[in-house]
């Protein structure tokens, strides 16, 4: 079986390589020779359609070109006629997502996806490269670079914002020999690089200025860069085969290839290995010069991958690839490797031979080794009956090898089933171990989504332990875009049947889906399955389900969904139709309230009018009228005041239209009444002192500033009462020691209040004489004696204590001791009232 197999490898020096059918195409009439070719990398699809610039018989009725999209395996995807404008198709190319690229002479750009349908907007190289014309183009992962017909070079480096950007005039008289890019992930400054051959030297141009390498080993007639960025393969006009350093400082191969004309492809096989195909020949060189050669009869397209080459031809897909030292150890003629010895002994185990037990003694020691290369060796065959062989004889070495670790074994078992699954032909993906883990199962499973193959990619999913919620929402999404003719209830029993296997799945990306399909009846039912209101509610408010939209947000209890959803309808509503919504929802209603209070209050204030709530309204209105007068500058003064009364004006207005605010409106008026007067006296005085104080602050401030005519019109015009003016103008003469006028007022006529006022001023001024100007006037024995105590005269409190029988007050004048007059004073005082000791 080992001698079988290698008698098919190709060896180059110390390497050998490996030529072997994938897939027989199952495609009819495609001639590769007479169209254009774009493969997609790690086993993707095959776009073709006729090449305009050669002249082919037409083998069908239609002499309209035809664009075909392929499976690897040759099963068409879909096929329609080409009828863009724009002129001659210049290119086309497949991008790392699978859209493919098609560049048309004018410099606009098809994006298309793998069904054949307009991905993403298609977009333009701009005026000047329509004027110019397309001349030559260059299709890579993430972008693409083209020549126009003037020698300018223009490149899209992000195609997910598409912004063409002229690169550095190379100042060409004639077209370049050939051209090649450097990807940016490879280049120092991190921007795209431009290898022109021009004469005998190479140009290097981006997008800062153009670099000459001063080179004589052209002129070059083909160019390659390597996959890692590092090496360029270069096909010189002598028929020589270069491989230099990128920055042509050293040549590596230099390899005479002994044909006269250029190969129409040249591309590198892995890191270590080139291919030039030539009509009916296809060459492989290694990195030590040998070569081999593979006849063809029939027209080849090259496609090179990570790890090989895939060679499409108009009958068969093959894949050359370097053979893994595993596979060698095991494989090579007369190996005897402990690798090739487990292979052996499993062998002569199935066929009951004591041989098996000799071999595994023989490797005992290294074993581990010999097991691990057959898993490898297992993971780089096509054929799973080579793969079934491979890991049974890894299973037989483990049985012996109690070390080993399990988890590989079981994740190369994993990793094989995957690669097979997709690998069938109606699948026709054809990826290799190496390739699936650049590619990662994330992007395989999200490839396979894109074909809609829905439930290998679930299961594969569900293999690797992997989240299916991606795979379930598109296979969602596609049912609802297929299904246009069901019915919407039919169409939910179906899609929640399969959603609920995953249980966090967001059913509303499902329900924006079918909202933007025309079917909001089917979204509004999808999206009472959506668990998160953070998802349900935007989802809502699109679709005009704005009431509903601020249920779940308040049942959410998300003060910020909330808003969202009220900010929202405030939008999109009118105003008397916002106010109904929030009217009867308490927390919407309040959070309203809140910010509009400070950011809308005059929307604040219709809402309040139009809900019947004018008292909340009037409230406004004061509180406008406050905060404008904390506005108002001292400089600006009692001119810009009016206004404010106005507003209490409103709001007295306000609250005089419900019963229950009656108390309100009066304070209003009066408020607005005592502002008027405050600002003629402001305006009187020429100090800003009275504005926003109280009545009583004002009659004071007018006394204190000797204008007693506005005092007393205050009193009057506000109803003041007599003991509440005397008070205020008692304290506020006594402020401004005006003991004259304080005495005369005091003679007037009999004080409503006494003259206890009169004694607590005069003592709150320290004025002890004016006091007792006023303390033999007091009618109550009690106060005498408090205010003499207040005053320290001691002697006199004790004698108007004597009168009132206090014994608190007697008990204070006893501090004073028993030696001092007061002492004694107060002994025959407590005699004569027989009052009890006091200590």
């Amino acid at each position: 079986m080992a001698v079988s197999v290698a008698a098919e490898w190709s060896e180059l020096y110390n390497r050998f390589y490996r030529k072997q059918e994938i897939y027989t195409m199952c495609w009819q009439n495609v001639d590769l020779n007479r169209h254009k070719v774009a493969c997609s990398n790690f086993g993707g699809p095959i776009a073709i359609i006729r090449d305009d610039s050669k002249i082919v018989q037409l083998r069908s009725e239609s002499a309209r070109a035809k664009l075909m999209i392929y499976t690897s395996s040759g099963v068409l995807i879909k096929s329609y006629i080409w009828d863009r404008p724009g002129g001659r198709l210049v290119n086309l190319g497949w991008t790392a997502d699978e859209v493919l690229l098609v560049l048309m002479q004018d410099g606009t750009v098809y994006r298309y996806n793998i069904h054949g349908e307009l991905a993403q907007k298609k977009f333009s190289f701009g005026k000047e490269v329509w004027d110019q014309g397309v001349a030559e183009c260059i299709i890579w992962g993430t972008g693409l670079v083209c020549l126009t017909e003037a020698n300018q070079l223009w490149a899209v480096t992000n195609l997910e914002d598409p912004q063409p950007i002229k690169l550095a005039d190379p100042h060409l008289e004639e077209p370049p020999h050939c051209m090649a890019i450097v990807e940016p992930q490879f280049t120092v400054s991190g921007n795209l690089e431009v290898l022109l051959a021009v004469g005998t030297s190479v140009l290097v141009v981006d997008a800062d200025g153009v670099h000459d390498h001063n080179l004589l080993i052209g002129p070059l007639q083909k160019m390659t860069v390597s996959p890692n960025g590092t090496f360029v393969a270069c096909f010189t006009h002598d028929g020589r085969l270069l491989v230099v350093s990128i920055d042509f400082s050293k040549t590596l191969v230099d390899f005479d290839t002994q044909s006269g004309l250029p190969p129409e492809q040249l591309v590198w096989c892995g890191l270590d290995a080139l291919l030039l195909y030539w009509e009916e020949t296809l060459m492989m060189v290694g990195p030590y010069g040998d070569s081999v050669r593979y006849p063809y009869d029939e027209a080849l397209f090259l496609i090179p991958e990570c790890d090989g080459v895939r060679i499409l031809s108009n009958t068969y897909m093959e894949f050359l690839e370097l053979l893994s030292e595993a596979t060698v150890s095991i494989f090579k003629i007369g190996s005897t490797t402990p690798a090739a010895m487990l292979y052996d002994a499993l062998d002569h185990f199935d066929k009951r031979s004591s041989k098996a037990d000799e071999n595994i003694r023989l490797i005992m020691s290294s074993l581990p080794e010999a097991v691990k290369a057959c898993i490898d060796a297992a993971g780089h065959e096509f054929d799973i009956s080579q793969q079934r062989t491979l890991m049974r004889a890894a299973a037989y070495g483990r049985a012996f090898c109690s070390q080993f670790p399990r988890n590989k074994f079981k994740d190369m078992c994993r990793t094989l089933r995957v690669l097979n699954a997709v690998r069938r032909f109606e699948i026709g993906i054809p990826l290799t171990v190496q390739q699936l883990e650049v590619l990662t199962p994330q992007v395989l499973i999200a490839r396979l989504v894109n074909q809609h193959r829905h439930l290998l990619a679930f299961r594969i999913s569900d293999h690797l332990g992997l989240g299916q919620e991606t795979v379930l929402i598109h296979w969602a999404c596609t049912k609802i875009a297929a299904a246009s003719d069901v019915p919407d209830n039919l169409l939910l029993e179906m899609l929640v049947e399969k959603l609920k296997e995953c249980p966090m799945i967001s059913y509303a990306v499902v329900a924006a889906n079918a909202h933007r399909k025309g079917r909001r009846k089917l979204a509004a039912m999808l999206l009472d399955y959506e668990p998160r209101s953070s998802e349900q509610v935007p989802l809502l408010t699109s679709m005009g389900e704005e009431e509903r939209a601020l249920v779940k947000a308040i049942e959410s209890g998300d003060t910020d969904l909330v808003y969202f959803t009220i900010f929202h309808i405030w939008s999109q509503k009118p105003t008397q139709e916002f106010f109904r919504i929030i009217q009867t929802r308490p927390l919407a209603r309040d959070l309203f309230i809140v910010y509009a209070r400070e950011s809308e209050p005059e929307l604040l204030k219709t809402f309040y009018v139009s809900g019947g709530q004018p008292q909340c309204c009037a409230e406004l209105f004061l509180r406008e009228s406050w905060n404008s007068g904390q506005s108002i500058t001292v400089r600006q003064g009692s001119a810009l005041q009016g206004p404010r009364v106005k507003l209490i004006e409103q709001a007295a207005e306000l609250y005089s239209q419900t019963k229950d605010n009656s108390f309100e409106a009066k304070a209003a008026e009066e408020h607005a009444k005592l502002l008027k007067v405050q600002q003629d006296l402001e305006a009187a005085t020429g100090q800003p002192i009275f504005v926003d104080s109280s009545i009583s602050d004002t009659i004071r401030t007018c006394i204190t500033l000797g204008n007693n005519r506005a005092a007393q019109r205050i009193r009057t015009d506000f109803k003041v009462p007599d003991k509440r003016f005397y008070w205020l103008k008692i304290f506020a003469l006594a402020t401004i020691k005006n003991w004259e006028a304080l005495e005369k007022f005091s003679k007037e006529k009999k004080p409503p209040v006494g003259y206890k006022p009169f004694v607590e001023a005069c003592i709150e001024e320290d004025e002890k004489d004016e006091a007792l100007k006023y303390i033999v006037k007091l009618s109550d024995p009690q106060e005498r004696a408090e205010a003499y105590e207040k005053l320290g005269m001691s002697a006199e409190a004790a004698n108007a204590a004597a009168q009132t029988k206090e014994s608190e007050i007697l008990g204070r004048l006893k501090a004073f001791g028993q030696n001092s007059p007061a002492g004694a004073l107060f002994d025959s005082l407590r005699d004569r009232l027989s009052l009890p000791g006091v200590s």
